[in-house]
């Protein structure tokens, strides 16, 4: 597929997919015509990735932890160095406060909703 799919099919700008390529965190095969094509398995990827960026790690982070994603429990881990341990350990826990954070306000949202539609008298659920 070419940039503009991808773009369209992940929601990604196409400035963001040439700066994911300028990372090394996507690839794409060049047409004679200069234009850029992406292995279908991109779309899956991009979306990786953005979830990854927006969990706060950095693309030189990413960039180590794709084969793993693509490949669980392969050889690539042995690289690891301790200070990459470290940063995704702290990661990881950010993470696990975010998920607990956004669990607790959709659990408070719902019960809002459940204690308006006692007191309306019903509504659509």
């Amino acid at each position: 597929m070419r940039i503009g799919e991808l773009s369209e099919r992940t929601g990604t700008p196409r400035r963001l997919l040439r700066y994911y390529e300028e990372q090394g965190l996507i690839a794409a095969e060049r047409l004679p015509n200069g234009y850029r094509e992406y292995d279908e398995l991109y779309a899956a990827r991009v979306l990786q990735i953005r979830g990854l960026l927006d969990a706060g790690l950095p693309t030189r982070i990413i960039k180590e932890l794709l084969p793993c994603l693509d490949h669980p429990r392969s050889g690539q881990l042995a690289e690891a160095t301790p200070e990459m341990i470290a940063a995704l350990e702290l990661h990881r826990d950010r993470m696990t406060a975010r998920i607990n954070c956004l669990t607790r306000n959709r659990d408070a949202v719902a019960q809002y909703l459940e204690a308006v539609r006692d007191t309306s008298g019903g509504g659509s659920s």
